[in-house]
């Protein structure tokens, strides 16, 4: 077993073909693969604007209440109570 992985090292070591980083690393900038990783990545980078503009607009809106409903004033979106009769 042992003789079975010294033997497939070498055998990777020894193809240097295989060892080479991809387009984007390596230096080709403007191939495909490349363009694709970049467009990938930008994509990530807006699902994730997107998650924290979420959340930043959902502490914003509770932020909001709480001042209003401490403040006196009742909000807007609360439902109007009626006086008991």
């Amino acid at each position: 077993m042992k003789a079975f992985a010294a033997g497939l090292i070498l055998g990777i070591a020894f193809q240097p073909g295989a060892a080479l980083a991809c387009a984007a690393c390596y230096g080709q900038s403007d191939s495909p693969l490349a363009l694709g990783m970049n467009w990938g990545i930008f994509s990530l980078l807006g699902v994730i604007a997107c998650v924290l503009g979420g959340i930043t607009s959902f502490f914003v809106y509770l932020g909001r209440k709480s001042s209003a409903t401490t403040s006196g004033r009742i909000p807007e979106t609360a439902p109007e109570s009626k006086p008991e009769a």
